[in-house]
C-alpha cells in the first residue's frame, strides 16, 4: 500500500487575533491537501501562536490560559480534516484536563470526524520548570485505514522505549510533531527519528515550528520537516525519502510504501525486530571494575 505523507513546516508570526491563525491554518491545509495526502502532520505546539495577542506577562498562566481556545481549535481541526479527507496529526496544544493538569497533547482528526488524544509523556526542563505541565501516562496505537500508527511528541523519540512499545504492537509509521529553538536541539530530535526508523524498520514522519515570537521561549525557533525510511535497499538513499529545507516555511509530502517495510522486516539485510535477545536484555549487567597501576 502506498501511502502519501505531507508534513508541514509551520512558521510561528505574530498575529493580532484568532481569525489570523485560523487563516494560516486554512491556508496551509490548502496547500498540502492539494497534494492528496492520506496523513498530514503539523508542529508541536504551534498553537504557541496565540500567545502574541495574549497576555504573556505570567508565563504559566498564559500556557494556561491557551486551553480557552481548545475548542475553537479542534472543531477547526475537525472541520479541515473533513473538507480535505485526510488523517490529521494537527500538532499539539496545551490543554487542561478535567482532573486539573496541563497537559502537551497531540490531537488527531480523522476525515469522518473523531478526535484522538495522545498526550507528551516525557517533558522537557522548559515544560516542567517554565510551564509546569504535566505528564501522560498512555501510549497509543492507531489503526487506520492506511497503517497503524502512532504520535511520538518531540522529546519522546528520544527514548527507544516508547518506540519499541509501538512497533511490537504493529506500528508503520511514527509521526514525531516537535518544536526546537536550535540546531543542537532539533538535531536530537532527528538523529533520534532515523535510529528509531532502523531499529523497528518503521517510517518515521517529523516536522518542526519555525520563525519567532516575542513570548519568553518562543523566540527562537530551528526546524526542518523530514519523511524518513530505514536504511536499506528498498528505501530512499541516506534513508531520507523527503526534507524541507532549514527554517523556509513550507510542505514537505513523500510516498511510502508499506509492503517495502513489511517484507525488509522479515528479509533485510538486518532485521532487528526479530534478532531482539530479550534472554540477554533481562539479565543484569556485569560490571568489572579495573584496578590502576
Amino acid at each position: 500500500m502506498i501511502v502519501r505523507i505531507a508534513a508541514v513546516q509551520y512558521l510561528l508570526r505574530p498575529i493580532h487575533d484568532w481569525s489570523g491563525f485560523e487563516n494560516q491554518v486554512r491556508f496551509i491545509m490548502k496547500a498540502a491537501g492539494d497534494y492528496k495526502p492520506q496523513f498530514v502532520l503539523l508542529p508541536e505546539i504551534f498553537t504557541t501562536q496565540l500567545l502574541s495577542f495574549m497576555d504573556t506577562s505570567d508565563v504559566r498562566a498564559s500556557v494556561r490560559n491557551m486551553h480557552d481556545y481548545t475548542k475553537r481549535y479542534k472543531d477547526l481541526m475537525q472541520e479541515l480534516a473533513a473538507q480535505w479527507n485526510v488523517h490529521l496529526i494537527g500538532g499539539t496544544h496545551p490543554t487542561v484536563h478535567e482532573d486539573g493538569r496541563l497537559l502537551n497533547t497531540a490531537y488527531y482528526f480523522t476525515p469522518n470526524g473523531e478526535i484522538f488524544e495522545q498526550d507528551k509523556i516525557h517533558r522537557t526542563r522548559w515544560e516542567r520548570e517554565k510551564w509546569n505541565t504535566d505528564a501522560g501516562d498512555q501510549l497509543r496505537l492507531f489503526d487506520t485505514p492506511f497503517g497503524k500508527i502512532a504520535i511520538l511528541i518531540c522529546y519522546d523519540i528520544e527514548f527507544p522505549e516508547l518506540s519499541r512499545m509501538v512497533c511490537e504492537a504493529g506500528a508503520d509509521i511514527l509521526f514525531v510533531p516537535s518544536c526546537t529553538d536550535d540546531r543542537q536541539g532539533f538535531l536530537r530530535v532527528r538523529y533520534c527519528c532515523h535510529a528509531r526508523a532502523i531499529e523497528n524498520q518503521v517510517f518515521v514522519a517529523m516536522t518542526s515550528t519555525i520563525g519567532n515570537l516575542p513570548v519568553e521561549g518562543l523566540g527562537m525557533h530551528y526546524g526542518q520537516a523530514s519523511i524518513i525510511t530505514p536504511s536499506d535497499f528498498p528505501f530512499a538513499r541516506d534513508g531520507i525519502a523527503a526534507e524541507g529545507t532549514l527554517n523556509v516555511e513550507q510542505i514537505v509530502v513523500a510516498d511510502v510504501d508499506l509492503k517495502d517495510l513489511e517484507s525488509n522486516r522479515l528479509s533485510g539485510t538486518t532485521i532487528p525486530l526479530y534478532d531482539k535477545r530479550k534472554d540477554v536484555y533481562e539479565h543484569p549487567v556485569e560490571c568489572i571494575k579495573i584496578a590502576s597501576k
